[in-house]
């Protein structure tokens, strides 16, 4: 309990405990009372009722206090407000239900968890409210002026994806959203940059609509292309030219065999034919069954005995005598017969030693040569070939023209030895791709060490060489290079190149602005 409380309220039926709930009954015993509207004090009083208010849980249990509090009279007959209640300092508030150190408290829950989680916290605290509710809490503190920064990050995200965009503001140095505009052309952003002098440096990426804006709002900020976008844009160029190029992506057949193949006339090593079963609970069975009518037989006991002492049927008992060995009660019934497969075997044997080991592909084309059979039988077959011939693995799938674009543009510490293998198999196939590799990794290496004033010499190099795409992609360079070089020379960038973590933070801030919103639907 509060001081204030203590000192302000006389109790009436001290505290009443009942269950999980603790009741506290009491009632203000100051004299007056100030006018929220005016501030004249007044001891007039007009009634009294009774307050409802939640208080922090004592003992894990829920506290009420219910407060009695009086309706006074403002002595002031121009004041709007002919009567109003009383409110304990450090207590009560008005239009509150709770507490004023629960509404302190659930706000920072509020603050730390937002919505459901925040709820959950609340009611292992005795202290239930609804995520609506901490929301309301949030939305309900005065906002701060937002302050201009000086290096201004500027994005656009999807409000509908392909339909409706918005632009988000956000201060580089700080990590944190300044403002979001509900659209992102070009006169919004440049009013918003008008409006906010002192945006001495504009990262944003190579937009047009952008960079107007901020040749009009801020014409005396520096621009910073996005070393992400820049990156990305690179991507794509040798996307292009792998496309172009992509007969020489597939690797050359073998010109030999270097795995053992099945034999062509369809036949299978012995040690895959059917046989008894070795192993498991039924050759277990019939194993322990077989020695114990045998052990009976040879000391006189009649197969009628046998069954009775044994639990099993006289057949069983019969056809376990009959037998010298218990291999021959193993071996199915369907052993050595001739199979719907056989004559498609030395067909499946030479596909199978040229690579095609994928059950559900043989079976459709042995469909197309007649087959009627199920393709169980198939599969089947093929894990007895898998079998015969651990060693006839298939050939490595033909690498795409993504997989091509991403060994060319990522740090070859990142590829591993199969990857860098077949990366330098390709480009030794076609110069043209082993050309832009090495421009990639130049220009790699300008961007990661802010080497922007070695840019036009890289672009002249490019230039130089018979590569259309990454012509294109200079081209575009060109027509943004202030703000190119100046993001390959500075530090400051909202993109994931730098680190990995700029773009990372900057979807963050993004994701944290447009949460509320998103929790409350």
């Amino acid at each position: 309990m509060t001081d204030a409380l203590l000192q302000d309220l006389w109790f009436l039926d001290t505290i009443v405990i009942r269950d999980e709930l603790v009741t506290v009954q009491a009632a203000a015993t100051t004299s007056r009372a100030e006018c929220p509207a005016c501030g004249t004090t007044s001891t007039r009083v007009h009634s009294r009722y009774v307050r409802r208010l939640d208080d922090t849980a004592a003992g894990q249990r829920r506290v009420v206090i219910e407060l009695q509090v009086r309706r006074f009279r403002c002595r002031q007959r121009a004041c709007p407000q002919a009567t109003f209640a009383e409110q304990v300092p450090g207590l009560t508030f008005r239009h509150g239900r709770r507490s004023q150190s629960l509404q302190t408290a659930l706000l920072q829950v509020a603050l730390m968890l937002a919505g459901r989680a925040g709820a959950r916290l609340a009611g292992a605290l005795a202290a239930p409210v609804s995520r609506s509710t901490l929301l309301r809490l949030i939305r309900a503190l005065p906002e701060s002026a937002p302050t201009t920064p000086r290096v201004l990050g500027v994005d656009e995200f999807a409000l509908r994806k392909g339909h409706v965009y918005a632009t988000i503001l956000v201060d580089i140095e700080t990590r944190r959203p300044v403002d979001l505009l509900p659209d992102r052309t070009v006169e919004t952003v440049a009013r918003w940059l008008a409006e906010h002098p002192g945006v001495q440096v504009i990262c944003r990426d190579r937009s047009a609509a952008y960079a107007e804006a901020g040749r009009l709002g801020a014409p005396d900020a520096i621009h910073v292309a996005d070393r992400w976008h820049i990156w990305k844009n690179l991507a794509e160029a040798v996307e292009k030219t792998v496309v172009h190029h992509r007969a020489l992506l597939h690797e050359l057949p073998a010109t030999a065999a270097s795995h053992p193949a099945p034999p062509a006339d369809g036949s299978l090593p012995a040690s895959t034919e059917a046989g008894p079963r070795r192993t498991g609970r039924l050759s277990d069975r019939i194993r322990e069954q077989h020695a114990a009518v045998h052990a009976l037989l040879r000391t006189g006991v009649a197969l009628r005995e046998i069954a009775r002492r044994l639990g099993l049927a006289r057949n069983t008992v019969r056809r376990l005598a009959h037998a010298a060995d218990p291999d021959e009660l193993l071996v199915g019934k369907w052993t050595g017969r001739t199979s719907i497969l056989d004559p498609y075997k030395p067909y499946l044997h030479q596909r199978w030693a040229q690579g095609c080991t994928v059950a559900r592909r043989l079976f459709e084309e042995l469909q197309e040569r007649g087959y009627s059979g199920g393709e169980q039988v198939v599969k089947a077959y093929a894990r007895k070939l898998r079998e015969a011939f651990p060693n006839s693995d298939p050939p490595r799938r033909k690498p795409s023209t993504r997989d091509v674009t991403s060994w060319i543009t990522r740090h070859p510490d990142s590829l591993d030895e199969d990857q860098a293998q077949r990366l330098k198999e390709v480009l030794a196939r076609c110069p043209a791709l082993d050309r832009t590799a090495q421009h990639v990794r130049s220009f790699a290496e300008l961007m990661n060490n802010r080497r922007g004033h070695e840019l036009k010499g890289w672009i002249a190099q490019v230039q130089g060489d018979s590569i259309p795409a990454l012509h294109t992609f200079t081209v575009g360079l060109g027509q943004d290079l202030d703000a190119v070089i100046a993001g390959l020379s500075l530090r400051y960038s909202s993109g994931a190149v730098e680190g990995h973590n700029n773009k990372i933070i900057l979807w963050n801030q993004r994701c944290q602005a447009v949460c509320l919103c998103i929790t409350s639907r």
